[in-house]
């Protein structure tokens, strides 16, 4: 459920109509409902509200302070993959001992920078990365609270480019080393053993997947007691899916009740790093018609959007709903939705049936909430987009439109 709806026939976020966000900000500008981000994360964490848990919010999906900094209010913690991830969470708020790093290339800096601020744990997924870890940590004085991540081979059934947990992905150790990996971490002075961790893959829909892994990292703990080595946490990573079209993926509820039966009386604490399900369809990318355009063999509706400011159509031909701003009764036409950026792959929709729209026209991009902001970027030029935060009838600003000269800032014409 989100807070996106048609009032007489005007698209409101929560008590906001969108065209006043336009008229004020501009376009192409992401609009997110605070209260559809409480309602989701209350609704996911409080599914696993009879176990032992923390739920560590996945910053890669939408790392806005703002958006960071509600949901540490309702007890979030953070996932991590980077120096600036952890940046931006203590910035907004986090505790330290609610973070969790995880990812394949940590440096040594930003090692050096986790550890000085006592993060909970670091999920490790190389070997290297043992060594690296437990040196820099023992140059600092400092235990490394560890996980290993393990790859346990579970075909999540989603986009390629977001599944992780195959064998031949390239996150995590494989299962089948993974003893020998927690052997070798025990004879490291510096690190402490707590977890294990795993996480096979984004936007997933259905639940067995989650539920096959979980069954063998349960039995590697039990491989792992039989070895002297004490597991307290087990970390399943995230990858819950949402609706974009026809998609029926579990809900929250479904999820849990299918974890909790393996966990219940295992004395451990779950860490689970959900991202897309809390702001997925949290936010839009709301944008204006520049042209109807015509051509020999189809139409096109160019907007001010771009693949610049929401790259998943173009990367993973995902679907995303658009619907208008203002609801007219105008006719229905087959259009190409495509931004102005100069390649083919810039595009939002492709043949799709949508109300008659023309010069000016707001849209709303649906379910922008995830991966969107947090993977734009400057190709052709083009500033960053400004963030809106709703909260009822409140609109917060939390992230400015960049400006020509923010392109430039850190640019110099040598001499």
């Amino acid at each position: 459920m989100h807070f996106f709806e048609y009032r007489d026939g005007q698209l409101y976020c929560e008590d906001v109509p969108l065209k006043d966000i336009a008229k004020r900000y501009g376009t192409p500008t992401y609009v997110y409902s605070g209260n559809t981000i409480i309602r989701h994360f209350k609704v996911f964490d409080g599914a696993f509200s009879e176990l032992p848990h923390l739920t560590c919010f996945s910053i890669k999906s939408n790392s806005n302070i703002a958006i960071l900094n509600l949901l540490s209010k309702y007890g979030s913690g953070m996932d991590i993959v980077s120096g600036g991830e952890l940046y931006r969470a203590l910035k907004a708020g986090v505790m330290p001992e609610k973070i969790v790093y995880s990812g394949v290339g940590k440096t040594k800096e930003e090692m050096e920078y986790a550890l000085r601020e006592d993060i909970l744990m670091f999920n490790v997924e190389s070997f290297e990365e043992l060594d690296l870890l437990n040196s820099v940590a023992k140059s600092l004085s400092k235990f490394a609270k560890i996980s290993l991540r393990v790859n346990p081979d579970v075909d999540p059934k989603t986009h390629p480019y977001i599944s992780t947990g195959l064998r031949q992905n390239k996150f995590g150790v494989d299962i089948k080393d993974a003893i020998s990996a927690y052997k070798k971490a025990r004879e490291l002075s510096n690190l402490q053993i707590i977890g294990v961790s795993c996480h096979i893959g984004s936007q997933l829909t259905q639940v067995s997947p989650f539920v096959d892994a979980l069954e063998r990292i349960l039995a590697l703990i039990g491989e792992l007691k039989a070895e002297g080595i004490t597991i307290t946490h087990v970390d399943i990573g995230g990858g819950l899916g949402i609706r974009y079209d026809t998609e029926e993926p579990p809900h929250p509820e479904e999820y849990a009740k299918a974890i909790k039966g393996l966990l219940s009386n295992k004395g451990l604490t779950l860490i689970l790093e959900p991202g897309r399900v809390i702001v997925g369809n949290a936010g839009i990318l709301l944008t204006r018609v520049l042209y109807h355009k015509t051509g020999k063999e189809k139409d096109f509706i160019v907007v001010d959007a771009a693949m610049n400011d929401l790259i998943r159509p173009s990367l993973y031909g995902s679907y995303h709903s658009i619907w208008p701003v203002e609801l007219k009764n105008h006719g229905e036409i087959e259009v190409d939705v495509v931004g102005p950026i100069c390649e083919s792959g810039d595009f939002f929709a492709k043949k799709r049936k949508m109300q008659k729209v023309k010069q000016g026209d707001l849209l709303s991009i649906m379910s922008a909430g995830a991966y969107g902001f947090s993977m734009s970027s400057n190709y052709n030029s083009r500033p960053r987009a400004a963030e809106i935060l709703v909260l009822k009838d409140k609109v917060h600003e939390i992230r400015k439109r960049e400006t020509y000269e923010d392109l430039v800032r850190n640019e110099f014409i040598y001499e």
